[in-house]
């Protein structure tokens, strides 16, 4: 059974020209006559841990290199960053970054409400997959760089019989408080509805069966956190299991945790992060956030960074991270979907905040 509201192809139809391919190589592209000034920095906003750590290496030094620009990275979460763009760019101000690397779904809350510059024009999209365009939108007011799973990563001590084979698995009594969910059950809600007797087609009118099940999972008293807090726990031996992005997982087993992870029989959500620019920003300094982006979406950057977060990119022949070729965290091929679940952006963009709202509400009840 196909668990996906929506299917894209993979490659883009048609191979770009040999001059098309020319220009996406090059890391930027000139829109003036003359390169406008260079600002001493530009800001990108990021998550810590693993995630900064590889799109350091992977696009920032790499930009830094290249144009002598330093970049800083601001580690507000992407939730609390929103408002403190929206208002400057509603009054006419300066927004306090440069570029937001940012959730597809928040995002497009940020397209839609016209704070969102149009980056259709990056050379280096002319080489990207169908996973670069973000659907349901016109044009490119952001552009999609990765797809990640919410896994079900687990210790395998914890599992002796083998990897857990359903979600249900975790209300095992021997695993209260050993348990940990993202502190807003992003990457839970969708595998809940199904865990919970309930079906995908249910999202977002019918989910009952979701909350159901997240109020079984409240009683095992789980640990609640964000994305650099999966890997301590896992490397302190605090959890046995955990609702989380692959990278996590993989960066607490790099550092020597025995760790590995599985999409159960309920499915995992699939979902795509991206990078956008804030309208208000001084014409040099837009010039130069878009070359940040392009870059980004070179060949190069792509390989260096995702070899850090052992994610699938947007554009072709990437090598996958060793021991990550085929894994079910690391979709390339449309039967690689088969048992992922994705639901529309605009889908989640109506009824995501309620959905956190009411996961926080059980789990704080």
């Amino acid at each position: 059974m196909i668990k996906t509201f929506t299917r894209r192809g993979i490659l883009r139809a048609g191979a770009a020209t040999g001059s098309a391919a020319l220009l996406a190589s090059l890391p930027t592209t000139r829109v003036f006559a003359q390169e406008p000034e260079k600002p001493s920095e530009i800001i990108v906003r990021a998550w810590g841990g693993e995630w900064v750590d590889s799109l350091k290496k992977g696009v920032s030094d790499r930009f830094t290199e290249m144009t002598g620009i330093a970049v800083r990275h601001d580690l507000t979460e992407d939730n609390e960053i929103q408002p403190k763009v929206w208002a400057p760019v509603a009054q006419n101000r300066i927004p306090p970054i440069h570029i937001n690397w940012d959730t597809t779904t928040n995002a497009t809350k940020s397209a839609l409400r016209g704070v969102t510059e149009d980056i259709s024009d990056l050379p280096n999209l002319a080489n990207t997959t169908e996973l670069a365009k973000p659907v349901g939108l016109e044009g490119f007011p952001m552009v999609n760089t990765y797809g990640y799973v919410y896994v079900l990563a687990y210790r395998p001590e914890a599992f002796p019989n083998g990897a857990p084979k359903s979600w249900r698995d975790l209300l095992d009594p021997k695993f209260k408080g050993r348990v940990a969910l993202y502190n807003d059950g992003i990457g839970f809600h969708f595998p809940a509805q199904v865990a919970g007797g309930g079906s995908l087609d249910g999202i977002p009118d019918a989910m009952d069966p979701c909350w159901d099940f997240v109020r079984e999972m409240k009683a095992q008293n789980p640990l609640l956190g964000e994305d650099p807090d999966f890997t301590t726990w896992f490397q302190n031996g605090e959890i046995d299991a955990a609702c989380t992005i692959s990278t996590n997982a993989r960066a607490a087993k790099k550092n020597g945790v025995d760790l590995a992870w599985t999409v159960p029989e309920e499915g995992c959500k699939f979902d795509t992060d991206c990078l956008w620019i804030p309208k208000g920003l001084p014409e040099n300094e837009l010039y130069w956030a878009k070359q940040y982006i392009n870059l980004a979406l070179s060949t190069e950057s792509q390989q260096i960074w995702l070899d850090g977060l052992g994610l699938p990119g947007v554009v072709p022949g990437l090598t996958p991270p060793e021991g990550l070729a085929g894994d079910p965290s690391y979709p390339t091929k449309p039967e690689d979907f088969e048992n992922l679940i994705r639901i529309s952006s605009a889908v989640q963009v109506q009824n995501e905040s309620d959905w956190f709202a009411k996961f926080k509400e059980i789990m704080q009840s």
